[in-house]
Order: C-alpha cells, then structure tokens, then sequence
C-alpha cells in the first residue's frame, strides 16, 4: 500500500514573506495531531493563473491569498456570496473537486468583536474609517449583523462613495473632515486605514467625542497596541485589536482543508505576539 501524503495548504502572495499564517496554521497542527503543512509560495503576478489552476496538482488542499490578488483570484474560482460582494477572496479550497472561494475577513472581524465585546452589535451606528478591500469586509459583517447606519469615512469621498453605493441600505459616506461630528453618535468605530500603523502617520481622532459604552476596533495588529487603541483603553471603552482578528480569520480555512475547527487560545495569541515583538 502507499502512504496518503498529509494534507498541505498555501499562501499565495506577492510578496508574502512577512506572513504570519505559516506560525498560526502550524500552531494548530500541532496541538491538534494533524499530520500536514502550510508554506509560503511567493507568486508574481503573471504566474498566478497558471499555479491556482494547477493547484491540487501541486499538492495543495487549498489555499490563503494575500496581496496583490485578492481581487483576480475571484475569476480562477467559484466565489461564494461575500466573496462576491466584498471583490475579494482570502481563502481558496476544493470541493468534488471544484476550488471555491471566500472571504474570511468577515467572520475574523465579527468573531473577534463577539469575543472582545459581546453584545457590541447592539450599536445602532457604527463609523467605519477607509474604505479599502478591509473596509469592504467590515461593512459587508456589520450589515449582515443587522447594524442600522454604518457611516463610511475616506480621505477621498468619492472611494467612499463608491462603496456606499454599492452596498446600499444602511451605508452612508462621510467626509473625513466631519468624522469629529459623527463620533458622540456612534456606539461602534472600527479604523480600517493603516494610519497608526508603524512607520505610518498617526490617527488623529477626539476619542473624548465617543459615548461612554463605544467600542473601538483598530485592524492595524503592529504595533499590538495603537495609539487608538491605547486612548480608547484610557477612558475605560471596550477595544477589539487586529492580531484578534487575523487570528480568527484563520480558523475557517483551517477547518475547510484539515477538516478539524480550531481555537483561537490565549497560548496561540501568546505565541504570534511574541514573534511580533522579538520576544
């Protein structure tokens, strides 16, 4: 008889090198005895047809897709209803034999507010600031969380605009000038731009302008603790940080190709905060 190869999964990025996926999905792996893998495959942009068509040739069970293809993955695979609405995929696996896609940006935004904040999604308006491929997933689970008004503000309008119209409904665009006026009535401010980010401009907000039960999610994850989020702490309001939500991002591809659901612990967060700092 011959040995099944252990199950294996990817990252598809260009570049892709500062991942930390690979020390997430070995974690996983380990605790939970599963015999299988996941590399890095740093893939230029003109080879990226070639090696998602060839993928289960190649070994792979499936797939994470980080930048810059995202958005062209969508045409290689069958993308399900957020991939679909959001413009992106994240997260690529076979089924009978067919690739689908999602995006599990959504639910690692939700889950980790449901397991930071729970009861957040009690806000009635929430202020989403950007308005890039992140943002898109963030409303996209806010709506589908039933939050009544969720205010869209960009540093150009117009993107912000665009967005709004393309979802509708509750979504309103702002003017970043005016995100001091929307803050004493938003329950719900989620920062989705990479200001407060090291080696980035800082983000200059009146968190004093916020109710006393907001709470303040910021997808930026290095540093672990922004200014933002630091400020929001300093007045007492709940906070949802980025490694919370890469961490929960993470666990749907996990269970499509190993076939076990895993656990965002405290130990897992342990350990990918200590690779971030060198500690």
């Amino acid at each position: 008889m011959i040995a099944a190869k252990p199950r294996a999964a990817c990252l598809i990025g260009w570049p892709a090198a500062h991942s930390r996926s690979p020390l997430i999905h070995h974690y996983w792996l380990r605790t939970l005895g599963i015999e299988g893998g996941y590399v890095i495959e740093a893939v230029p942009p003109d080879d990226l047809r070639d090696f998602v068509l060839r993928l289960s040739l190649r070994g792979f069970a499936g797939a994470n897709v980080t930048l810059p293809h995202k958005e062209h993955v969508l045409e290689l695979s069958t993308p399900d209803a957020r991939a679909r609405a959001i413009g992106a995929a994240n997260t690529l696996w076979f089924d009978d034999g067919e690739l689908h896609s999602t995006n599990t940006d959504v639910e690692g935004f939700i889950n980790n507010l449901d397991a930071c904040a729970p009861g957040w999604d009690q806000a009635g308006e929430a202020l989403v600031l950007g308005a890039g491929g992140s943002a898109r997933a963030v409303v996209f689970g806010l709506i589908e969380r039933g939050i009544s008004c969720v205010h869209l503000a960009n540093r150009t309008l117009a993107r912000a605009q665009g967005l709004a119209e393309k979802f509708g409904g509750p979504v309103r665009a702002a003017k970043w000038d005016g995100v001091g006026e929307l803050l004493p009535r938003v329950k719900l401010l989620v920062n989705t731009t990479s200001l407060g980010m090291d080696g980035q401009d800082a983000l200059d907000l009146e968190i004093g302008k916020l109710p006393d039960d907001a709470v303040v999610a910021d997808l930026v994850y290095v540093p672990l603790e922004t200014a933002l989020l630091k400020a929001a702490k300093a007045r007492g309001l709940r906070t949802a940080d980025g490694l919370g939500m890469l961490l929960h991002q993470a666990v749907r591809g996990f269970e499509l190709w190993f076939g076990r659901r895993p656990q965002v612990t405290s130990e897992l967060r342990a350990t990918v905060e200590a690779d971030l700092t060198g500690a």
